[in-house]
């Protein structure tokens, strides 16, 4: 199709023809035997789609639904304040021990560097653990199923 005419039919299913573009319409239907049937079927469409209702779920699914809904807004927030407030707990942690260590003068240099390259491995294996548990716990996929 054209651009005037995808412009006509378009207007022509929403009934905003004018009298020069419904004689315009009119005449590419009489021409173009395929528009003619393509705008019957979206006719047809458009009058079941405007017939449809949708049926409103009663008192008790909204009920559960809100319910659901802000217990897991609530667990949400919860866990990202335990998880920002542990990784700030455990970097100044990390922070003091490395800042000790280093001003501590009986330790050799080398074994300085040994120790702060495994604390800093150490903590990014737990990071990478937790974060994979919890990435694997959303996506269980045999969660609904009922034993």
């Amino acid at each position: 199709m054209k651009e005037r005419e995808i412009y006509l039919f378009e207007l022509a299913l929403e009934g905003e023809l004018n009298t020069d573009e419904q004689n315009e319409f009119n005449q590419l239907l009489e021409t173009n035997p395929q528009l003619k049937m393509d705008y019957e079927e979206q006719k047809k469409i458009k009058g079941v789609l405007m017939n449809m209702s949708l049926k409103n779920p009663g008192k008790e699914f909204w009920d559960g639904y809100w319910l659901n809904i802000y217990n897991r807004i609530e667990r949400g927030i919860a866990w990202i304040l335990i998880s920002i407030s542990a990784i700030i707990i455990a970097g100044y942690g990390i922070y003091e021990a490395i800042t000790n260590l280093l001003a501590d003068t009986n330790i050799p240099g080398f074994m300085k560097i040994l120790i702060i390259v495994f604390v800093i491995s150490l903590a990014i294996l737990i990071f990478s653990l937790i974060r994979e548990k919890l990435a694997s716990s959303k996506k269980d996929k045999y969660r609904e199923i009922q034993r």
